[in-house]
This record gives structure tokens, sequence and C-alpha cells, in this order.
């Protein structure tokens, strides 16, 4: 049998890369009754069937980590894609991605896109929120080339997922570091300023070192409904879960409890307002989900 990488799965095939090139295969019917679907960057064993050349995925090696949205496996690191302007920066939908890497244990990097539109106070002012955490930020833009070559050595000897709504310039990130690449890139729509999804299914895509990139379809929310409780959330704040057992409550989830050691941080200016209300929020929403 052949060992290989899933590359891409669309509509019940899976394109498994090997070391006689990249041939499409299906799992078999197994992984069913096991409650278990191949995802891009499994590793595989699979089987080529002499009678119609057509490749099937026998095994699925353990995982090292998996993502639920986009749904990939085995990635090393996730860099998440905002762009400062047009569209303007979402806050809200940041720290919801960081909570999601944060809950999986990756290794997770900042890039500020299209810093070239916005004055150097209001770039600084993002920084300096998410440095202050303990975030690695790259500032770039390909207006002037500004982090291109930072964030083509974040890529080598790394499987990548680049995370982050549509329109903030993922696609030409990579189309600027590997113009070989050629991804389909969307114009903003100047009513919504939302960014049409140009990337139809998720895809491991073959760089260069060694290396893979997963430029994932644009999406606009993520559940938090993998949070069980509400006072596990703020163990994915990363500023929070350093203060983690201070607070005169077990299971102070860092409202409206007295002597919170969270609050006290928040008055002394070491944790950010926007993080903080982004908490709150999240918080909500998880007992809304835990209420229905």
């Amino acid at each position: 049998m052949l060992e290989g990488v899933i590359v891409k799965g669309i509509g019940g095939f899976y394109y498994v890369k090997t070391e006689e090139g990249v041939l499409e295969c299906r799992a078999r019917g197994l992984f069913r009754e096991e409650n278990l679907v191949p995802l891009v960057g499994d590793k595989v064993r699979i089987q080529i069937s002499k009678e119609d050349n057509t490749g099937y995925i026998k095994e699925i090696k353990p995982r090292e980590s998996q993502l639920l949205r986009p749904p990939v496996a085995n990635i090393t690191q996730v860099i998440i894609v905002m762009s400062i302007k047009n569209p303007n920066i979402n806050l809200w939908l940041l720290d919801r991605f960081l909570v999601m890497a944060e809950f999986e244990g990756l290794d997770v990097h900042i890039c500020l896109n299209k810093v070239d539109l916005e004055e150097e106070k209001r770039i600084m002012e993002i920084n300096n929120i998410y440095s202050d955490v303990g975030y690695d930020i790259i500032n770039t833009s390909i207006i002037d080339n500004s982090g291109i070559g930072e964030l083509r050595d974040k890529l080598k000897d790394n499987i990548t997922v680049f995370a982050g709504p549509s329109g903030v310039g993922k696609s030409s990130l990579l189309n600027e570091i590997y113009p070989g690449l050629d991804l389909k890139t969307g114009d903003i729509s100047k009513k919504t300023t939302r960014g049409k999804h140009t990337t139809r299914h998720v895809e491991l895509i073959d760089l260069d070192y060694n290396s893979y990139v997963l430029d994932s379809p644009g999406f606009s929310s993520l559940d938090l409904d993998f949070i069980e409780r509400e006072e596990d959330l703020g163990d994915y704040f990363i500023e929070m879960a350093k203060h983690k057992g201070k607070c005169k409550f077990i299971s102070c989830v860092h409202f409206k409890e007295p002597d919170c050691e969270i609050k006290r941080q928040l008055e002394k200016g070491n944790i950010a307002s926007s993080r903080y209300d982004n908490y709150i929020n999240f918080l909500e929403e998880i007992k809304n989900i835990r209420r229905y």
C-alpha cells in the first residue's frame, strides 16, 4: 500500500499526494461505521484497485491536531489574517479565531494585512493589544511589500492554515509569496465591504521548502459550542488564563462576581477593554447555547 497526505476532498473523492503523484481515492465504508471522516491533512495508507485504477483509503493515521472549521488535520500552526481596512478589522471575529486556536492548542500568529491603508497610530494600537497578550504579529502589505519576507519565513517547514474572513487578502498574500500558485482573488463589494467567497473548497497547497498551506473558505462566524462550561472560556484568553485560581470563587466567570482578579487586572489596564468586552459577549453566547 502507498502512503500519502490528503490534499483535497470534493464530493466524496479524496486526492492523496503520494510518491507516485496525486491520486484520486475513495474512503472505505467502514469509516462511516466508525464515525470517522477523512480530512484534508490526514496521513493515510491507500490501496490501488487494479480493475479501475482507483485508490481506496484503507487507514487514517492518528492525528496530531484537528480543526473543526475549516475541517483540517495535522496542521502545525494557524496564521489568522485580518485586514486593518477594506474591510475594517473586526476584533470580535479575531478574538473568536484566537479562542478556537487556543482551544486546539495550536501555535498561532496574527497577520495584520493592508497596513498601507491605515495610519501608523491605529496599526500600533492593534499591535499593542495582541503583542501584550503574547501573540506574534506580522504587519503586511502587497502594495509596498512590507512583511512579505517575514510571512514567507513563517510558512517554511510548516503545515499552515490561513484563517480569516473573505476579503482580507489571504489569496493575494499567497500569490505574492508564491506567484506560481495563481490563486483566485475577489474584489471587495463596495456596498457591503465583505469579500466574495473565492475559495470554494478546502485544499492543501503544496509549497516549496517541504511546506503546505491551506487557503480555506472565508467565513463570518465560529460556533463556540465546543466550550462545555462557562468558566472554561477564560482558559482560552491567555491574559486571563495566567490568573486562574486567583479569584474568590473557583467557578468565577469574571462578570458580576465579587473579588474577581480578572476585573482587577482590567481596572489596572493589564487586560484590554476590547478583549474583555468580547469575552463577555462570548460568555453570554455560551450561556444561551447551554440554555437551549
